[in-house]
């Protein structure tokens, strides 16, 4: 019986690594190799020693940190109340509440940056924390607002027949079983806020710049490759340090929502509840604010109002840009289809792999998964523009020097794509029932057999959402593709940040038109994604 097993377990263990072979050979290509090659660069003589050694890099450092935190503390403030909203109140508009909060968190940073320029043309520290808290008030929302359906309402109700106050049953009760959420959701609007580029660049100026985007202007205006490197590798340091504390407390959440089931306790607020939903409806309120302003903007010209701007997209501006704007933006479709492509191959592989790991049975095997799954999430925290500096050193290495192939941009995309993919289809295909995988097993359906009977059709709306999301993703990614992309070919975000930085009024409204076409694409793939998403998938995975 013992050797029946291990011939079991050796077959199985096989399928396992060949399903983690192309993602693992992805993640190493395009992901460790060129951040190993920054490491290197930085470590170099003249690099990290005398980088860290000037008063400017803790300067730095400490503002990317202190405005991530301010974020942060904004977006959980903002993202609390409508956590409730979506956890426990029945309301008509709750729905609409749902599908609206995923649109922030899928607009492009450029696009965001822009919508905050025309509330706000000045910037400054204040309005980069708010920009930042915009997006992210999604990520608190819905992973603690998933959770928190999932609590037994009774426990509260019991402390207030004990006497307690609303607010000290809250405090004492809800609160304490919702940390587990409330400290994951930190984590990654914290590791989000201290890699903002686009936000940055938009909204800082020359007076506001964290390591993000100080590593950008090292590279393209200065030409101090040791320098950004160095800066890199403090970045590094501080991600993985966020990265750590936030898989911890993902974890702390997944297992807290394993221990119970929804309970389904949504209702009509009642008396305070009121409150907490009207707080909810003015941080509605104030997410729409800036994409009104973004929409406002694109229609007004010196004359009123117009559309100049959309004209002026079959141009190419004056003198900004080598192509038409049409041409860019046909150019973001292109690309962000093939990084969607190749990210959902990689990405669905590499989830397969890590549910067939942890179906293994023992303690190497799940120590293999968690593993696996820490190092393809990596790609998550580590800044978009240190990958991008990284292919710049690193893969002229290559046949056929990549650095000048336009299969560079899709590459960096997908690996920004992939770990969403994951997050996204890992829940679904986990929560499919084993048994029904062995029945077909039995009646000899081979592995492939069983997964595209069983599990493809499972997951297939997880599948379908996964890759609208990777597309908008990919649509609107920035921080790579600013150093990657050709000036013959750019994207329409490289676009747009082109036409901002020129003078004159043409290439503004240009820039703002783009803004408005991006964000509208951006809301409707956002619709299709809540609509497709299963309801086996945690809230908060993106």
């Amino acid at each position: 019986m013992a050797r029946a097993v291990r011939g079991l377990s050796r077959p199985r263990g096989l399928g396992v690594a060949a399903l983690a072979a192309v993602p693992i050979a992805f993640l190493g290509v395009f992901f460790a190799w060129p951040v190993v090659a920054i490491v290197r660069l930085g470590l170099t003589e003249g690099g990290v020693g005398a980088v860290l050694a000037h008063a400017e890099t803790w300067d730095l450092a400490a503002f990317t940190v202190g405005q991530a935190a301010a974020s942060t503390v904004v977006a959980v403030a903002a993202g609390m109340p409508v956590a409730f909203l979506l956890a426990r109140v029945r309301l008509r508009w709750a729905g609409l509440a749902r599908t609206f909060l995923l649109v922030p968190f899928v607009l492009p940073t450029v696009v965001v940056g822009l919508a905050f320029k025309a509330l706000w043309p000045d910037g400054g520290v204040a309005v980069i924390v708010l920009a930042n808290a915009f997006f992210n008030v999604a990520v608190v929302a819905r992973t603690v607002g998933g959770l928190w359906a999932q609590l037994d309402r009774r426990a509260e109700d019991a402390a207030r027949s004990l006497g307690a106050s609303p607010w000290r049953a809250f405090r004492t009760v809800t609160l304490p079983a919702l940390m587990p959420a409330l400290a994951s959701s930190a984590a990654v609007v914290f590791l989000f806020c201290s890699t903002s580029f686009g936000v940055v660049l938009m909204l800082g100026g020359a007076r506001y710049r964290t390591l993000e985007t100080e590593i950008y202007v090292r590279t393209v205006e200065l030409l101090d490759l040791p320098g950004a490197a160095a800066l890199s590798l403090v970045q590094l340091a501080a991600v993985v340090v966020a990265l750590v504390i936030g898989g911890v407390a993902r974890r702390r959440r997944e297992r807290a929502a394993a221990l119970r089931a929804p309970l389904a306790m949504a209702r009509r607020p009642r008396g305070g509840e009121w409150w907490v939903v009207g707080a909810a409806g003015t941080v509605l309120a104030a997410l729409v604010v800036p994409i009104v302003a973004l929409v406002a903007r694109s229609l007004s010209t010196r004359d009123g109002w117009g559309l100049d701007g959309y004209r002026a997209l079959g141009s190419s501006g004056a003198g900004a840009l080598s192509v038409t704007g049409w041409d860019a933006a046909l150019n973001s479709l292109r690309t962000a289809f093939d990084a969607t492509v190749l990210a959902m191959v990689v990405g669905v592989l590499a989830a397969a792999a890590l549910v067939a790991a942890g179906r293994a049975r023992g303690g190497a095997a799940r120590v293999a998964s968690e593993t696996l799954d820490a190092a393809l999430m990596l790609p998550l925290g580590v800044s978009a523009v240190t990958v991008g500096f990284g292919y710049l050193v690193t893969m002229d290495a290559l046949p056929g020097d990549l650095r000048t192939s336009p299969l560079l941009v899709p590459f960096a995309q997908a690996l920004v794509v992939v770990p969403l993919v994951i997050r996204m289809v890992l829940p679904v295909l986990r929560s499919v029932d084993e048994r029904l995988r062995q029945a077909a097993a039995t009646l000899g359906a081979g592995p492939a057999r069983v997964w595209w009977a069983i599990d493809l059709p499972l997951a297939a709306r997880s599948l379908a959402a996964a890759a609208a999301f990777g597309y908008v993703v990919a649509l609107g990614e920035f921080g790579a593709t600013s150093f990657l992309a050709r000036p013959e070919a750019p994207t329409l975000p490289v676009a747009i940040n082109e036409l901002i930085s020129r003078p004159g009024e043409l290439n503004t409204q240009m820039a703002y038109a783009a803004c408005t076409l991006l964000m509208v694409v951006t809301a409707a793939v956002a619709t299709v994604i809540d609509r497709l998403r299963s309801p086996q998938a945690n809230v908060g995975e993106f």
